[in-house]
């Protein structure tokens, strides 16, 4: 791996976000992955000169669930896309009384409840496993509270995003619960995005937009959908003068990643070369070629 690093910034939209405004150069492209369709085209141009890619993570128009998201299909085509960086912004709950609806939070950490998602890049035919005790590159989360800061934000940074299978929200005593495990948030759709793109290598950041309080709050059933869509409206815009703000700071030639998540496979894959299986290793060309095509 080379010792400069051309950022190429990947930017997920979660609920609300379909687009980035003052993207130049715009195209919208279909890219075809081996692990199936991704969740839309990607929308290829540039912010302020760096080279971005934009996958609104739900489809345009919002047609997809979270359950349903093909995530192994959405990190495979950035990857294949050329990105180095990964910005998912993420609607989510509060489940905490400091965290109001328009705050964001600048994660650190997820706990993963989900059940019904195919979690790894790798199968029988190839086994690796990365670490992800730290999931979130933290060279991007300095950047992040940087801009936040700069365009006025009110956020924390750091905190435990509670990753639930949805669709349905929590039960009040789910919710009481991942209270007192100390999460700060709750959504529904960073994992297994966030493992994904540590496989492949990818640096990954995660912004959680608060619309509301989880049902725990004694006041969440006086807020009405209509509320609740407001701020979403309004935390998208917010999230859009982040971008503009944060892509040019990360998008400048840099070196390896102090935090070591573009060499996440270095010693991950366990499955000897004459062991693996020809048909996935050939799937994994994207995700982990750089690493296997050295074997």
């Amino acid at each position: 791996m080379t010792d400069t690093i051309e950022p190429v910034i990947g930017l997920i939209g979660g609920s609300g976000l379909y687009d980035i405004d003052g993207l130049e150069e715009r195209e919208w492209r279909t890219v075809e992955t081996p692990w199936g369709a991704p969740s839309d085209a990607l929308l290829f141009g540039r912010l302020a000169g760096v080279k971005c890619v934009f996958l609104p993570r739900h489809g345009r128009g919002h047609p997809r669930p979270p359950s349903a998201l093909n995530y192994r299909a959405n990190i495979d085509a950035l990857k294949r896309a050329g990105v180095t960086d990964v910005i998912s912004l993420s609607a989510v709950g509060s489940l905490k009384e400091e965290l109001p609806p328009g705050h964001f939070v600048i994660v650190d950490q997820f706990i993963d409840r989900t059940f019904a998602r195919e979690k790894s890049f790798f199968e029988t035919g190839c086994v690796a496993h990365v670490s992800v005790a730290h999931p979130t590159c933290p060279r991007l989360g300095d950047a992040i509270e940087a801009s936040a800061k700069e365009v006025g934000l009110s956020y924390t940074r750091g905190g435990t995003y509670l990753v639930m299978e949805g669709p349905q929200f929590s039960t009040k005593a789910e919710s009481e619960l991942y209270r007192q495990w100390g999460c700060s948030v709750i959504g529904m759709t960073n994992m297994p995005e966030a493992k994904l793109a540590r496989e492949a290598e990818l640096c990954y950041a995660s912004v959680a937009m608060v619309t509301d309080y989880d049902c725990w709050h004694p006041d969440h059933d006086h807020v009405t959908v209509d509320a609740v869509v407001k701020v979403l409206l309004a935390n998208a815009d917010k999230a859009k003068a982040l971008v503009k703000s944060l892509v040019p700071a990360i998008g400048q030639p840099r070196g390896l990643c102090p935090a070591g998540c573009d060499r996440a496979l270095e010693t991950a894959i366990v499955t000897a070369p004459e062991k693996r299986d020809p048909a996935l290793v050939k799937k994994l060309d994207a995700v982990a070629g750089r690493v296997l095509n050295r074997a």
